[in-house]
C-alpha cells in the first residue's frame, strides 16, 4: 500500500530557468533634502555677504571705480610682511609646542590615569574664563620684575623671552591660551579609537613608547590633530590684546594701526588674513587627506 501511495505521486517538475523571477520592490523614496539646502543657503549667505561687501569696500574706488591699487600698492610693504611673518612664525611655533604637551598627556591620561580626566579637562578650559587682559596683566606684572633680578639668572631668561624678533613670550601665552582648541579636538579624537588597542598591539610588536605614539597614535589623531591645529593658528593669526599691551606688532596689532589711518588698507588686510587662514586650513586638510588614503592603500596592498 505504501509503495502503491509513492507511485501515485505526481513527479515534480524541476525549475525551470524561464519561469518569471519575482522582481525585488524599488526602494522607498525618501524626503527631498529642502530642509538641509536651505539651511547651507542661509550659513552660505551669512558668512559670504560680510565677506564680499567688505572686498568690495576695498576695491570700489570713488574717482576710479573699480581699481585694485590697495592690493597692488599700499598693502604690500615692509611692514605688512614683517608683521605677517612674525605672527605665521609665532603660529607655527604655538601649534608645535601645543602639541607636544598636549597629545602626550592626554594619551597618558586616557590610558594610565583615566581619573584625572576631569582635572585635565578644567585645567585646558580654564583660558576661556580668565579673560586676555586679565592674563596679559598678570605676566606683564612679572616682566616688571626684570630690574631687580639683575643679579640671578631669571634676568637672562626674561630678556631671551622678551626677544623682539622673535618673543618668545607670545608663544607661551598663546600655548596657554590654545589650550582649550586643542583638547576639545583631540578628546573627541581620542575617544573615537581604541587607543589601548593600538598601543598594545604596538608594544607586543617591539616598538617602544615614543615609537608608538609616533607611528600609530598620532596616525589615527591625524584629524583631530589638524583641527586643533587650524584653530590654533587661526587664533594666533587674530589676538590683538597680549600682543599689544606687551609692546609687540604682529600683524593684527599692524591692521589695527593701519586702520586708524587708512580704513581701506585695513580691510584689504583683513581680507588677506582671512584668505590666508583659509588656504592653511584648505593646506593641512589636503596633507591629512593625502596621508589616510596612503595609509588606506598600503594598508589594502599589504
Amino acid at each position: 500500500m505504501a509503495g502503491m501511495t509513492t507511485a501515485a505521486q505526481p513527479p515534480v517538475a524541476p525549475p525551470s530557468d524561464h519561469a518569471p523571477r519575482q522582481r525585488p520592490a524599488p526602494p522607498a523614496r525618501g524626503r527631498r533634502p529642502y530642509g538641509r539646502l536651505a539651511v547651507l543657503l542661509v550659513a552660505f549667505l551669512y558668512f559670504a555677504i560680510p565677506v564680499a561687501a567688505s572686498l568690495w569696500f576695498t576695491v570700489d574706488d570713488p574717482v576710479k571705480g573699480f581699481s585694485l591699487d590697495v592690493y597692488t600698492g599700499h598693502l604690500v610693504s615692509g611692514d605688512m610682511l614683517g608683521s605677517l611673518q612674525l605672527s605665521v612664525e609665532l603660529g607655527l611655533a604655538t601649534v608645535a609646542l601645543g602639541l607636544l604637551l598636549v597629545v602626550p598627556a592626554m594619551v597618558v591620561v586616557h590610558l594610565r590615569l583615566p581619573r584625572l580626566r576631569p582635572l585635565v579637562e578644567i585645567l585646558c578650559m580654564t583660558p576661556l574664563v580668565v579673560p586676555p587682559i586679565a592674563l596679559v596683566a598678570g605676566v606683564n606684572t612679572v616682566l616688571s620684575w626684570a630690574p631687580g633680578l639683575a643679579r640671578t639668572p631669571f634676568y637672562q631668561t626674561l630678556m631671551v623671552i622678551q626677544d623682539e624678533n622673535f618673543p618668545l613670550v607670545l608663544v607661551l601665552l598663546y600655548t596657554v591660551m590654545s589650550l582649550p582648541f586643542l583638547y576639545r579636538s583631540l578628546d573627541a579624537g581620542l575617544r573615537a579609537v581604541d587607543l589601548k588597542t593600538l598601543v598594545e598591539a604596538s608594544r607586543s610588536l617591539g616598538a617602544g613608547r615614543l615609537m608608538t605614539l609616533w607611528r600609530v597614535v598620532v596616525p589615527n589623531l591625524r584629524p583631530a590633530v589638524v583641527s586643533g591645529a587650524v584653530l590654533s593658528l587661526a587664533m594666533v593669526l587674530g589676538e590683538y590684546t597680549v600682543a599689544s599691551v606687551l609692546g609687540y606688532r604682529p600683524f593684527a596689532v599692524w591692521m589695527v594701526e593701519v586702520g586708524n589711518e587708512e580704513a581701506e588698507l585695513a580691510g584689504a588686510a583683513a581680507m588677506l588674513s582671512l584668505f590666508l587662514t583659509w588656504g592653511l586650513l584648505l593646506l593641512l586638510t589636503l596633507l591629512a587627506g593625502g596621508r589616510t588614503r596612503r595609509t588606506r592603500r598600503q594598508r589594502k596592498t599589504s
